[in-house]
């Protein structure tokens, strides 16, 4: 095992027996919980795999959405959504937050969509453009249910305000060892590494609880986060993956919790072995058991503060393929990729103007004036997890998969690398180019910084 991960652990230990909480203070703080079924009524495309040959059959269980509405002492609010989806794509991100603006007066700082990224879910408006042969009466059906995804995510929000009653917030960390760095292992050696302690590679096994209580110390609701690709099954029904059935489980074991899952910087981790309706009930149970123990155990109360703030960084991109890299794509055997390649070229020859950088969400919330709490968007890889909370102390929660998820976003490493995280990826995304440009982990960690430092000012 690596000594990251053994690192980690020595830090929750070190955490656990060095920041016992004080005594539980008056609920100074608000909160509010709602939810809804957002599993497609129509057999639509499922988003994630790009094998995929034919539409959804039928549900393993309900897709949903939870929401959880925060108010601190100063009447400073914030909402986080927790969603069974691939991803909440920018179109989508930017539609909620107009009317989460008009209707309640909420900023981009205080909306947290976070998209728990299982294959088993739709496709939605904007994203995906290239991977599947839709037709264009299943672009209607998708366009459809993305305007009713988008009213509903709006009025789930709205339900989650119009509950806000007085609570506690307080916070700890677990941890849970099933992620596997796919870039560094092969799947079929991964139960004898496992048994022989060798898997190698950097992982973020931490799982951080946010608890949410009423007055009467019952559990109103609670955020975990972990690490780790939601690709445990890759079939045709739609399902939650391994964070679905954790949701689903904590929620069975305390009576009128809601259970959020938000994902952290998961995009170069599975579950392994995987496959199996098994293997995932598993996996969330061990998520399950790690989320508990934290609850069981004292947590560090959390004052009745609350500071966010979000910018948009632009993340450079290489350049496009050139026209006769394109046309010979394009005149390639159908794929995702020669369906890539002509669309591209069709925008070249219309005159359509290419991006070549791309306005990337960061988020930064403080929450009681010390626990800062990092989204970022697109599918992160684990070395920006352990560098943030190398950079910026223990105290510090970063989600992925938030406010937008528009492609991989590699460390330097990964993308000098190559693979499918550092580059054939983002054609999967249909962004006009290959790859993103040498220096996409400096401007994110740099974008984080300032985002950071504004909470101060």
């Amino acid at each position: 095992m690596s000594t990251i991960v053994w690192s980690f652990r020595a830090l929750v230990f070190v955490v656990s027996i060095t920041a016992l909480p004080l005594l539980a203070a008056e609920p100074t703080w608000k909160a509010g919980t709602a939810r809804a079924v957002i599993t497609p009524k129509k057999s639509l495309w499922m988003a994630g795999y790009g094998s995929r040959t034919a539409p959804a059959e039928g549900k393993q269980h309900d897709l949903m959405i939870r929401v959880l509405a925060l108010e601190d002492a100063t009447g400073r609010r914030g909402v986080v959504l927790s969603s069974d989806t691939l991803g909440i794509p920018q179109s989508m991100y930017n539609d909620v937050c107009g009317l989460l603006k008009s209707r309640y007066g909420l900023d981009r700082s205080q909306i947290m969509l976070s998209a728990s990224h299982t294959h088993c879910g739709p496709v939605l408006k904007g994203a995906l453009l290239d991977i599947y042969p839709v037709n264009d009466e299943q672009l209607r059906d998708i366009e459809d249910y993305s305007n009713w995804l988008t009213t509903e995510i709006v009025s789930t929000i709205g339900r989650g305000l119009d509950d806000l009653q007085p609570a506690t917030l307080s916070r700890g960390v677990g941890m849970a060892d099933f992620a596997v760095n796919r870039r560094t292992n092969r799947e079929p050696d991964v139960p004898a590494l496992r048994e022989q302690n060798q898997l190698f590679g950097p992982v973020d096994h931490t799982v951080p609880v946010l608890a949410v209580k009423r007055p009467d110390g019952t559990l109103k609701a609670v955020i975990f986060t972990y690490a780790c690709h939601n690709t445990t099954l890759s079939f045709q029904q739609w399902c939650g993956d391994y964070a679905g059935f954790a949701q689903y489980s904590l929620e069975a074991r305390y009576p009128d919790v809601t259970a959020m899952f938000c994902m952290g910087c998961g995009a170069d981790q599975n579950p392994l072995p995987r496959r199996t309706v098994e293997l995932c009930q598993a996996y969330a149970s061990q998520l399950t058991k790690a989320v508990s123990a934290v609850l069981d155990q004292p947590l560090v109360p959390v004052k009745s503060s609350l500071e966010t703030r979000h910018a948009f960084v632009p993340l450079a991109m290489d350049p496009p393929p050139s026209k006769a890299q394109l046309q010979k794509m394009s005149e390639e055997p159908v794929s995702y990729t020669q369906r890539w390649a002509a669309r591209l070229m069709k925008g070249l020859q219309s005159g359509t103007i290419q991006i070549s950088d791309y306005p990337y969400p960061i988020q930064a919330w403080r929450l009681g004036g010390d626990q800062l709490w990092i989204t970022l968007g697109g599918e992160v890889v684990v070395d920006f997890s352990l560098r943030l909370k190398a950079e910026l102390g223990e105290r510090v929660w970063i989600s992925a998969y938030s406010n937008d998820v528009m492609a991989y976003i590699p460390s330097k490493r990964v993308l000098m690398e190559g693979g499918y995280e550092g580059q054939s990826s983002m054609m999967v995304y249909g962004l006009p180019t290959e790859r993103w440009s040498p220096d996409v982990e400096e401007r994110v960690i740099k974008g984080v910084h300032n985002v950071v430092r504004s909470l101060d000012h």
